[in-house]
């Protein structure tokens, strides 16, 4: 990962959003695109007021550049070179136009505080960029994340599809301080036969386990600090959100398919709910897809996590 593309708008979210970025080790030189977006109306040119239109666009830009100078000297010092890019239209469409133009690895948007109800609707920036996204998105979160100086509690909802294969390799990846704890969770979402509860020897939570143990091991090398966790829930998505406010998670990290046109607007995928339920931060991994040709870790059809 070497390109990270930050979109802020002056609102403390977005600098919750540059601190995290800030933070963020790396093992590598991070070229760092700040992105601020100015919508301008759509007006007539004989509109009576094109005239407080342009001033109010021509403000707008000026507060973004102060705002870049703030947030920029969060960079001082580290191997992460910083410019700012200002663009106008819809901040929707315009940070996943220019994140794809700059062929970036990663985006970084904040996003608000949900309430029970809220939280259900569509249309947020941090939603539309999220889904429609050609590369990796972390969608940034106050709750969970009180001190910087602490390791990051991160918590890689896995199991043995391409999705949750490319999300462990995007985390091997990237340099974690030694402090980071790591929880590999996997859900079962049915663990039980019509006779009662499948005994912890059976054949199917052995490979449950066996499956834990491999992204163990490779997590390894990154992270001494990481442990498995295996429980049964209806919802898998249900199951990740659970678990992350119980363990006070600073992070979710779940893989996502590429998908096609169609399919950016079906709703029900699991890190889709995620994103809307989790109250913590969300990584949604898509740079690593596992070729046809990669094996991945030996399957359980009964595996659904």
């Amino acid at each position: 990962m070497h390109k990270v593309l930050l979109a802020v708008d002056g609102s403390s979210i977005s600098d919750e959003a540059a601190r995290w970025v800030s933070t963020l080790p790396h093992r590598n030189h991070w070229d760092l695109t700040i992105l601020s977006v100015v919508q301008r109306p759509l007006v007539h040119d004989d509109d009576p007021l094109l005239n407080v239109y342009e001033k109010a666009c021509d403000q707008d830009r000026k507060d973004a550049v102060a705002h870049y100078d703030k947030i920029s000297t969060l960079f001082d010092g580290t191997s992460v070179s910083v410019r700012h890019r200002i663009e106008s239209g819809s901040p929707n469409e315009t940070i996943v136009d220019t994140a794809k133009a700059m062929a970036a690895d990663l985006i970084v948007v904040g996003a608000k505080g949900r309430s029970q109800i809220s939280r259900m609707l569509l249309g947020s920036v941090s939603d539309h960029v999220a889904t429609h996204a050609h590369c990796s998105v972390l969608v940034v979160r106050s709750a969970g994340r009180h001190e910087y100086e602490e390791g990051f509690r991160v918590c890689l909802a896995f199991g043995v599809d391409a999705p949750a294969q490319a999300a462990l390799r995007e985390m091997t990846e990237i340099a974690w301080r030694s402090d980071t704890v790591f929880h590999v969770l996997s859900i079962a979402s049915y663990l039980h036969d019509f006779f009662g509860v499948l005994p912890e020897d059976s054949q199917i939570v052995r490979q449950y386990h066996e499956n834990l143990s491999q992204a163990h091991d490779q997590l390894l090398t990154v992270s001494s600090q990481t442990q498995t966790h295996l429980i049964e829930n209806e919802h898998v998505g249900e199951g990740i959100v659970t678990f992350a406010e119980r363990n006070a998670i600073d992070m979710v990290v779940v893989g996502e398919k590429s998908r096609s046109g169609v399919s950016r607007f079906l709703l029900g995928s699991t890190s889709r709910y995620v994103l809307r339920h989790a109250e913590c931060s969300v990584w949604i991994a898509r740079n690593h897809q596992v070729r046809e040709d990669e094996p991945l870790l030996e399957k359980s059809p009964t595996i659904l996590a």
